[in-house]
């Protein structure tokens, strides 16, 4: 069963692909979003990352959370439901 992970301190320079592509390191990625303000399309610094298992999103974690990407320390951790 596919984790979404949370990630958050993006950078504004971070795409879709550049997000999948930062973490495809640490095991199958199902899907990559960056969030964007739906008024001026720009980045709202934070994305949602699905990997193919829960081993894969705890590796990723455990990897790239508190990492640097581009100048900022990103925060990684598994996405809460929306209650």
């Amino acid at each position: 069963m596919s984790t979404k992970l949370f990630v958050g301190s993006l950078p504004w320079s971070v795409s879709d692909d550049k997000l999948k592509e930062i973490f495809e390191a640490h095991g199958t990625v199902v899907s990559a979003k960056v969030i964007t303000d739906r008024d001026t399309n720009r980045s709202r610094g934070f994305g949602f990352v699905e990997m193919e298992s829960s081993s894969d999103a705890t590796n990723a974690i455990k990897a790239l959370n508190e990492t640097e990407v581009d100048g900022r320390n990103i925060v990684v951790n598994e996405a809460k439901a929306r209650s």
